[in-house]
């Protein structure tokens, strides 16, 4: 009995230290890609969570932040073939995410921003189609959480630039992202590793609407 007790502490003790390494090596690359300015700093964050990925099966964050690197490589690229070889790359690590959490809205709401992206290549060609896509797939994340500030905010940013680029009213945009706003200071999670980007964004756009 206590070498069958011994056994099971054994188990526990290397679960919750594999548990704690997993957590510190997150915590690191996080910080790499929310803190990375160029692009070698970019793909050394988002290598080093393609790898956790790999080793880590069950585990959905990886998935999450490598794609949200690529997004933000996608902004910064001024080629159009160049934006969709990256986001091209977060949507496959936003699949593998899903695969493994199908009903997380940050991930849904994460393959909105890729599509919100995809027009920003072409505008006048690709509006009428990656809008759609956009506001659909936002529509998902906010059906799985109706007050994901991230859902929420992404939201807001797409309708206040397909408002500005019709000539439109901005007012439901503008409201929606006050309501973002404030529910970046209510959302709570039990997630250390849950994102937590997109307040200063939605502030820059609440300033807009002023």
């Amino acid at each position: 009995m206590k070498t069958i007790n011994f056994f099971l502490a054994l188990v526990i003790s290397v679960g919750a230290f594999a548990s704690d390494k997993y957590s510190e090596q997150m915590g690191k690359y996080i910080h790499a890609v929310y803190t990375a300015k160029t692009t070698e700093e970019y793909q050394s964050a988002i290598n080093a969570l393609d790898r956790i990925a790999l080793a880590e099966k069950t585990k959905w964050e990886p998935y999450y932040y490598s794609a949200f690197g690529n997004i933000m490589l996608a902004t910064q690229a001024s080629e159009g073939s160049r934006k969709d070889s990256y986001l091209d790359l977060a949507l496959i690590a936003i699949e593998k995410g899903k695969a493994i959490q199908a009903n997380e809205a940050e991930l849904v709401a994460l393959e909105g921003f890729v599509h919100m992206i995809r027009v920003t290549v072409d505008p006048a060609a690709r509006g009428p189609h990656y809008s759609g896509l956009a506001y659909q797939t936002y529509g998902m994340a906010l059906g799985i959480n109706p007050n994901n500030p991230r859902a929420l905010a992404l939201m807001a940013q797409m309708q206040f630039g397909t408002a500005r680029f019709l000539g439109s009213s901005t007012t439901e945009a503008c409201g929606l992202a006050k309501k973002a706003l404030a529910q970046f200071d209510l959302h709570k999670t039990n997630n250390p590793l849950a994102p937590t980007w997109g307040r200063e964004m939605t502030q820059e756009l609440v300033k807009q609407c002023n």
